[in-house]
């Protein structure tokens, strides 16, 4: 049997996947030499609403300058730099992808960031950091591809100092079934292990968190991606492939992307955002 680890590197796996990137900056009229985050904007953070959605966990968690962030799933590295660059963070970001790791350090070195930003591959099950290492952790868009949820916020509690802040952005199951497959996080649904907000919020609890703040984006995720398939529709046929979120997710983005929309439409996914804080007891 196929273990989960596989079939999500599986998923992920582009090859040459920095040089696709740079290649399409190039196309695009982009100094590779002398990168900046906004020439990487269009792409660089993988999860609904990009960058915006980003800045509005990372004020919903209160960031503050020189905190030491831990960003679990951290893709290509958009949003630790986006932490970094707009709110003073120093960020360690792991995951699963060794493309996406390397594709990580080589964009952040390409825009001069690497003095505040790391990246590791790692397991979220088994983060490669000590105890109470650091002041908070972020996540989005990553605990659809773990099945061990419980492990997974146990460990990201593990290394959070006392009072640590817990930050995620997060693809919850609807009440309606099945998912419509392909996604972008599942082609076939062996990656994805979605659960009900309620019973997502209790696990978070029952790993030592308190939960201080929770809203359910779900409207404002489909609004964007309907502006967003509007936009693909309206490129003229034969126009060279858009700088986007196709680079990460391949030829299948403009499907992926319309079964989001139904799934959001028809209550078969929801989205939520979460603040929680490690609760210490002494």
């Amino acid at each position: 049997m196929t273990d989960s680890n596989t079939v999500v590197r599986e998923h992920y796996a582009r090859h040459d996947l920095i040089g696709s990137l740079l290649n399409a900056l190039k196309e695009a009229g982009k100094d590779v030499n002398a990168l900046t985050r906004e020439d990487l904007a269009t792409f660089d953070e993988f999860h609904i609403r990009g960058r915006d959605a980003t800045r509005e966990v990372a004020e919903l968690a209160g960031l503050q300058p020189e905190m030491e962030v831990l960003d679990v799933g951290c893709g290509i590295g958009g949003p630790a730099r986006t932490l970094a660059e707009e709110y003073g963070c120093v960020v360690h970001g792991i995951d699963l992808v060794d493309e996406y790791i390397e594709a990580a350090e080589e964009l952040t070195k390409r825009v001069g960031m690497s003095d505040r930003v790391a990246f590791t591959t790692a397991d979220a099950l088994r983060i490669p950091f000590p105890d109470s290492r650091f002041d908070a952790a972020f996540m989005e868009h990553v605990s659809m591809n773990i099945p061990d949820k419980k492990v997974l916020f146990r460990e990201i509690g593990r290394v959070l100092r006392p009072d640590g802040v817990f930050a995620d952005y997060v693809i919850c199951a609807g009440l309606e079934s099945p998912v419509q497959y392909p996604v972008p996080w599942s082609d076939d649904g062996r990656a994805s292990f979605l659960i009900l907000p309620d019973e997502y919020v209790r696990q978070v609890e029952g790993a030592g968190f308190v939960i201080s703040k929770q809203l359910d984006l779900t409207a404002k995720s489909l609004a964007w991606i309907e502006e967003v398939i509007v936009k693909m529709a309206a490129r003229p046929a034969g126009s060279a492939a858009p700088l986007g979120l196709n680079l990460i997710m391949g030829e299948s983005a403009g499907q992926k992307l319309k079964n989001v929309a139904r799934n959001l439409q028809e209550n078969r996914i929801r989205v939520l955002q979460l603040v929680a804080h490690r609760a210490f007891t002494g």
